[in-house]
């Protein structure tokens, strides 16, 4: 039997995945668009009755109005760790299964992170710009050693053990912050897990691996960029929401923070979000209020934004694809692999 499975957001990078693997039993038609109320109404009347399967990836939004649209569908594939996008009362009440990705792009997200650490600490980005300027100055791109700062890793999973891993052999000082204390990490890299109040009180680079519950909203907001050190760095490579971003400007202004490298923002910029008041319509005053602090950060010299690339390596895009038609296989024979419910 052949199942009908439809791809959104499909990208150029994810071309030879398809190319090299054929998958005979499926059916699969691929859009470049991502899939949300609007975008529904694109579809075809075959695409609605009779697809089983459907793939999104981070800029799908998958309310019970699109998810009802879908007549005959069993199973919504992410390919992502977060499904907050997807209206899981939804999926309950159709029994349709939700599959995502666990622990992809660890290796990718951690060499990303130290490469923002390394770009701000010695000023790399800042003097690039400025030699494109035509400014050859020299003075004003004095660094820090790595191994003389001591860095503070908030969330210690896949990513942030990694991060743990890397820092160490920059010979970073390393305090760590989350829920589960991890020996192996004590033990092999030698790092000190802490409160986060002393974490933040006296780590020169503070970097973010937490994902986002929903709890944790704005978890960094007024009261922890003020205890931060002074001249301290902050790297965001996690989620977007759980920083408060009026307050980081306020502390990157006024010098407490001396530089911010974020891959992720609370509401993704873009040239849409430069004429917010023309989608007041289709946005949260939320949003666009997120989406005013976000363009006059990327305006800020010792700020530097980068449009969610962090797990962007060839390697890790091919093993999203394979462990999302894994998890579709494994659970058409019966199973429950990579299944959220």
């Amino acid at each position: 039997m052949t199942l009908k499975m439809l791809v959104f957001e499909y990208r150029a990078t994810e071309h030879d995945f398809f190319g090299k693997n054929k998958f005979s039993n499926y059916d699969i038609k691929f859009f470049d668009f991502s899939l949300n109320e609007d975008t529904v109404n694109e579809l075809s009347e075959e695409d609605l009755n009779y697809t089983s399967i459907i793939s999104v990836f981070i800029n799908s939004t998958l309310t019970k109005e699109v998810i009802d649209k879908f007549k005959n569908l069993r199973v919504i594939a992410t390919r992502s760790t977060g499904y907050d996008s997807i209206n899981q009362k939804a999926c309950v009440q159709r029994n349709i299964a939700l599959l995502n990705v666990q622990n992809y792009g660890e290796t990718a997200v951690a060499e990303f992170t130290m490469g923002l650490i390394v770009g701000i600490v010695r000023n790399i980005f800042s003097s690039v710009i400025s030699i494109k300027k035509g400014d050859f100055t020299e003075s004003s791109f004095v660094g820090r050693d790595l191994e003389k700062l001591t860095l503070g890793v908030v969330g210690t999973g896949a990513i942030g053990a990694a991060v743990c891993r890397l820092a160490s052999a920059f010979g970073m000082k390393i305090l760590a912050y989350d829920l589960i204390e991890k020996v192996e990490l004590e033990e092999k890299y030698n790092v000190t897990f802490t409160t986060l109040d002393f974490l933040l009180r006296n780590s020169d680079v503070v970097t973010l691996h937490v994902p986002y519950t929903g709890n944790n909203y704005h978890m960094f907001a007024k009261h922890e960029f003020e205890i931060m050190k002074q001249n301290s760095y902050f790297i965001n490579v996690a989620r977007g929401e759980v920083v408060d971003l009026k307050y980081l400007k306020e502390n990157l202004l006024n010098g407490k923070i001396r530089a911010a490298a974020l891959d992720v923002v609370a509401c993704n910029y873009n040239k849409d979000c430069e004429n917010f008041s023309d989608n007041i319509e289709k946005s949260s005053l939320e949003c666009l209020n997120n989406s005013k602090v976000v363009q006059e950060l990327v305006q800020m010299p010792n700020v530097f934004v980068t449009p969610h690339i962090a797990y962007e390596s060839q390697d890790a895009i091919d093993y999203i694809l394979l462990k999302t038609f894994e998890g579709i296989q494994d659970f058409i024979n019966g199973g429950s692999k990579n299944r959220v419910f």
